[in-house]
């Protein structure tokens, strides 16, 4: 019998390109329903590795990607938000958390593929309700996978009947070694264990490879996933680069442990095959998750060794370079726009602490002229400048993902809170100079001038310090308690204005220091006008 070498290659491709998207889909429907809570649980229930391991399951049965987990993880550790024994935590949570994709392709549901198709199609394009739409994306991304795997599984049918393809598959079975390179290999290069896996179970339900054969491949996938996260961390920071360094140590020791008593692990998943009566896909699929299970329960007591083993292997300080920003993480963009939201609020308030910071250094300054408060000063308008630019730039990029309403609305605010913040930077440089300009002019103020400079600096500073707690902590009760304080700031203004010309016309201040003040008050109060700004966010998000 002739095989029709053209139709095999094509179903199969097309089977696998549809696999892919159909994963990416059902992921994107899953972490669009889960929002901002994704971002929640990785911020708050990280700081212990078996928390880590919770929170790197829950992640990986969202987004579909345990390569995609790691990657953001490895943003995450180079953004300083997470440690190396957390992020290790993570890394092993997400490996067994990629099983999922498996156990569902075990559930056997080809045959109502195209109804699934159908129903998710309804529910994507003939309702405008959103959490519809991502419940569509889920059953889209589901009957997707089920109808690749069927075209995928009638490409390889062929197959069964070609002597050359036979011999290989028993080649693999007496070599375990080069099965775990084949498993390595298809998964670097399709880049998605999760489809290498969806293949394997195809293989072994038709057949075409024995367990023994099977399972060496399976542990390859687990080392190929690796890659992703390699990649993205060529370009981070030390921290990073250990974070995926640690995740290819870990899939490498579970392998060579599973390699070396590979003979009882086959027995032990033939065991559960007969005794639970599992499909061939089942039975891979449940082989995936007792290979990462049993690698996690061997390896978490060792968490701290991992974390020994590749620092020594990577060495270095990990700090944080400072004047830079410190969240944004491309990466996270395309893998989790909602994380990548939340980088971006977390770096509008690491904007908003050098807004203040250049705020006191301009006073302490114009009061005590000391110069490196000056130079300070100067640097922290470069930091606020490139933050404020490269914050900007994130969030266009951002914007041209799928986000929700509430999100595009969040991400618009921080776009505008940014601008403001970094015109309060501008307001700081602008005071630098004019105290330039009084040094060299000689200029002096009155004892009075300076308790009232002192008084509107204390209320305008506070004010900014409860504005940007206002939106860190997303606080509408202190936001609307500041609507009449900076009102009262305006108040103090006027009041200023009037007593400093009653000063000048009394001769108690020259007329060059008289222009000044107010110059100085005059900034105050646009600096404050910026933070109600921010306040007016806040306001706003919760209507």
């Amino acid at each position: 019998m002739s095989i029709n070498w053209q139709d095999i290659i094509f179903h199969f491709l097309g089977g696998l390109g549809l696999f892919l998207y159909s994963i990416k889909m059902m992921g994107d429907g899953l972490q669009q329903a889960a929002g901002d809570r994704l971002r929640y649980f990785i911020d708050k229930y990280t700081s212990n590795p078996i928390l880590g391991i919770l929170v790197g399951i829950g992640m990986t049965a969202l987004i579909q990607s345990s390569s995609g987990v790691t990657v953001i993880t490895v943003g995450m550790v180079s953004a300083g938000l997470l440690t190396l024994r957390q992020a290790i935590g993570i890394v092993m949570g997400a490996n067994i958390g990629t099983t999922v994709t498996s156990f569902i392709i075990g559930f056997k549901l080809g045959e109502y593929a195209l109804p699934i198709l159908f129903v998710g199609a309804v529910c994507i394009f003939f309702t405008k309700n959103r959490a519809i739409n991502n419940i569509g994306r889920i059953l889209f991304g589901v009957g997707g996978i089920f109808f690749a795997l069927n075209l995928m599984s009638g490409a390889m049918e062929p197959l069964k009947d070609l002597q050359v393809f036979k011999d290989y598959m028993i080649q693999l079975s007496k070599n375990p070694v080069l099965g775990v390179f084949v498993g390595t290999g298809l998964t670097l290069l399709i880049q998605a264990s999760s489809a290498t896996i969806g293949i394997l179970q195809n293989l072994y339900a038709s057949d075409l490879i024995s367990l023994q054969g099977a399972l060496p491949v399976l542990f390859g996938d687990n080392i190929g996933t690796t890659i992703t996260a390699i990649i993205a961390s060529l370009g981070a920071n030390i921290a990073a680069k250990r974070v995926a360094a640690s995740h290819v140590l870990f899939n490498v020791l579970g392998t060579l442990v599973c390699l070396l008593f590979l003979g009882a692990f086959t027995n032990m998943v033939q065991w559960f095959q007969s005794t639970l009566h599992l499909s061939p896909e089942m039975t891979i699929a449940f082989s995936h998750g007792a290979f990462n299970i049993t690698n996690t329960i061997l390896q978490f007591p060792l968490i701290g060794f991992l974390a020994y083993v590749v620092t020594k292997l990577i060495p270095g300080e990990d700090e944080v370079v400072k004047y830079e920003p410190l969240y944004l993480d491309k990466i996270l963009i395309k893998q989790a726009p909602s994380l990548a939201l939340g980088n971006a609020k977390k770096e509008l308030l690491h904007l908003g602490s050098y807004a203040v910071k250049s705020f006191e250094l301009s006073y302490d300054y114009l009061i005590n002229h000391t110069e490196k408060s000056a130079d300070k000063g100067h640097k922290t308008e470069g930091a606020i400048n490139a933050i404020d630019e490269e914050l900007t730039r994130y969030l266009i990029d951002l914007s041209g993902e799928q986000l929700n309403q509430k999100e595009s609305e969040v991400l618009t605010n921080i776009l505008d809170s940014s601008r403001d913040l970094e015109r309060i930077g501008d307001h700081g440089e602008a005071l630098l100079q004019l105290t330039d300009y009084l040094i060299k002019k000689k200029v002096i103020f009155s004892e009075a001038a300076l308790e009232e400079l002192e008084t509107i600096y204390q209320m305008t500073l506070n004010f900014v310090k409860d504005a940007l707690q206002s939106v860190e902590d997303n606080n509408i009760e202190l936001a609307d308690s500041l609507e009449e304080k900076h009102t009262k700031i305006d108040q103090l203004e006027r009041k200023l204005r009037k007593t400093h010309i009653s000063r000048l016309n009394r001769g108690e201040c020259t007329p060059q220091a008289g222009v000044n003040f107010i110059d100085i008050i005059s900034h105050y109060t646009r600096v404050a006008d910026h933070a109600m700004n921010l306040v007016e966010k806040v306001q706003a998000e919760q209507i």
